[in-house]
């Protein structure tokens, strides 16, 4: 790891409970890449299969030409626990290449407002991810199968791209 004012834990996921049964999920990666190359691949929906576990079975359900861009609208399918879903998406920020969010228009999901941040840190990458979500049946529900399938999926993402980008 490059000499950096602080220490960058990557891959550290934490998942907080906050006020009105809400969630917040952060998570870091840094990586080995120039700021636009990542932002490059973030920034493509169909990217997200390659970064998606196959216990949930994600499908890109717009087209493959998808103008990214505030308000751009995005469709998926998959499968939570093996029931068949749809999650519709809508980019809500877009300042490249720095920073944008995604919230959930339709999905499973009471509320979730995915925010991602780049940082340029010495020529390498750092890769932030904050969710503010909600799940229905609160917090017993999230307890015993939404927290837990998440983490699943936020570290199966970060191996994913440790594999397919550069990682420090």
């Amino acid at each position: 790891m490059r000499n950096m004012d602080r220490q960058v834990q990557s891959g550290n996921l934490q998942i907080e409970h906050r006020r009105g049964g809400t969630y917040r999920l952060t998570t870091e990666l840094l990586l080995d890449m120039g700021i636009d190359e990542v932002f490059e691949f973030f920034s493509s929906p169909h990217n997200l299969n390659r970064i998606t576990p196959r216990w949930l079975s994600l499908r890109v359900r717009t087209g493959k030409e998808i103008a990214m861009k505030k308000g751009a609208r995005i469709r998926y399918r998959f499968r939570v626990r093996g029931v068949p879903a749809i999650w519709h998406s809508e980019i809500t920020a877009w300042e490249p290449p720095h920073r944008f969010v995604d919230e959930q228009r339709i999905g499973p999901f009471r509320r979730w407002i995915h925010e991602h941040t780049f940082e340029d840190v010495d020529g390498q990458t750092l890769a932030r991810d904050s969710v503010i979500y909600a799940v229905p049946g609160g917090r017993l529900v999230h307890n015993l199968f939404v927290g837990r399938d998440l983490r699943r999926l936020f570290n199966y993402r970060h191996e994913r791209l440790k594999a397919i980008l550069r990682t420090a």
